[in-house]
């Protein structure tokens, strides 16, 4: 009697999560297409001439960065841009290390070139920004992780989308690994920033709404920078003063304006990430956790007009309510997975191969059309493998513990008291976007 009980009951949910997969399956489809047209319409910000160019503050903040810091300031040093329209301020957050020697060796081979800033303290990667804000004389920032090194012609593709379109913001540069050779996780991260950036990203372009310039290489019109700086310094979320996903609150803070936010696949950037699955994953329990917070912070003003004519704000919506659902009914999916794994451990492999499958084949199609590289191929498969075994529970723990803002590689991080505004000099008040069109 149990069992034909149990047998109607199972009779009857087998169709519901039938459809349900099928509604999935579809709108995931959907949304894939929609991406792909909007990569394949993407077309790179032409560059301008020495004349049109504006003067430009390039910002590095660094810790405990040691010699790289130099490498990265004579890759800056060498750009074709005109050398009377660059400042170029080094920060040092307060390193333990010989960070600020390599940097006085640095201002001791560029001496016009270079500034030096030396925080008393390791308060964070957002307060060593700030101070290159406050002290930045150009009309364009550029922020240059203390780890990454750009390619000769990296900040006049940075900077081109200003000179040519007043509606942009915020510019994203195209994140390379520079150290593919140290172990394999390095030339994994190839192939899945390749797919980030130039699938993405570009596609994001399109419509204006890249959700995020990275911390290796952005850029950002100074005013509206000045203008929300004291909003950025001053951000908290449950309670704790916001210090990590800076680049992503930023990038929020300008979309919010009704700026555009824009991607430039030839301004290059070659940055260093971790080549242990320890620092893998702290890295990427970061940029959870930040997620998490931004995507809510975005949530709260999509729902207004916050862009001149909605031009591309629609897809923007569309994109940040996904991103939600993604991180609640996504992750929640994870434990359906793994109860499947428990109860059917052999089909619930077999599927989530196919599914590894399934999914190295775009990244690895992009990184071959951009690099003229089987590399792509080589890696894709591993790190879809990767990613599911070893890395699939970051997002969720991102989730459960995103009121948690630790750096996780600095041993302390010095924050003011969230109860405390931090105070900023603002020259002059920049209206939004809306306002103007207003």
């Amino acid at each position: 009697m149990v069992k034909n009980y149990n047998e109607q009951i199972m009779g009857k949910l087998l169709p519901t999560k039938s459809i349900l997969a099928i509604g999935v399956t579809a709108w995931a489809i959907f949304l894939l297409g929609i991406r792909v047209w909007f990569a394949w319409h993407y077309r790179p910000y032409k560059p301008a001439c020495d004349k049109k160019l504006p003067v430009v503050t390039v910002i590095i903040p660094a810790y405990n960065e040691g010699a790289q810091v130099l490498h990265t300031v004579r890759s800056v040093v060498a750009s074709d841009y005109p050398p009377e329209k660059m400042q170029i301020i080094c920060v040092d957050d307060g390193s333990k290390d010989d960070t600020w020697d390599w940097m006085q060796k640095a201002k001791k081979e560029f001496p016009h070139r270079v500034k030096l800033i030396r925080q008393p303290f390791n308060s964070g990667k957002r307060l060593a920004l700030r101070e290159g804000f406050i002290n930045g004389k150009g009309s364009v920032f550029v922020t240059i992780d203390s780890d990454s090194e750009i390619l000769p012609d990296t900040l006049r593709h940075m900077v081109s989308p200003f000179v040519l379109d007043p509606r942009v913001g915020g510019v994203a540069g195209n994140v390379r690994v520079l150290n593919t050779a140290e172990s394999a996780i390095p030339k994994m991260l190839e192939v899945s920033f390749a797919y980030a950036f130039d699938f993405i990203r570009s596609g994001q372009s399109v419509y204006g709404g890249v959700f995020c310039t990275p911390g290796a290489l952005s850029a950002y019109r100074a005013d509206v920078v000045r203008a929300n700086l004291t909003t950025w310094i001053n951000q908290t979320f449950m309670g704790k003063r916001a210090t990590i996903g800076e680049d992503r609150a930023l990038t929020n803070l300008i979309l919010r304006m009704g700026y555009r936010v824009v991607y430039q696949r030839k301004a290059v950037v070659n940055t260093k990430i971790p080549a242990a699955y320890t620092g893998l994953r702290k890295m990427l329990l970061r940029w959870a956790r930040s997620n998490v917070r931004e995507n809510l912070v975005m949530f709260s003003f999509i729902t207004k007009r916050f862009r001149p004519y909605d031009s591309g704000s629609n897809w923007i919506r569309l994109f940040s309510v996904t991103q939600l659902f993604r991180l609640t009914f996504g992750e929640a999916c994870k434990f359906a997975v793994l109860a499947q794994m428990l109860m059917n451990p052999v089909p619930t492999l077999i599927l989530i191969s196919a599914g590894c499958l399934v999914s190295a084949i775009l990244p690895s199609i992009i990184y071959q059309k951009q690099h003229h590289s089987m590399f792509g191929w080589h890696w894709a498969l591993p790190f879809s493998f990767y990613w599911i075994f070893a890395l699939s529970w970051i997002p969720l723990w991102g989730l459960v513990t995103a009121a948690r803002t630790g750096w996780l590689t600095r041993e302390t991080v010095i924050t003011p008291d969230p109860k405390k505004q931090l105070n900023i000099p603002q020259p002059h008040r920049v209206r939004s976007m809306v306002s103007k069109a207003a």
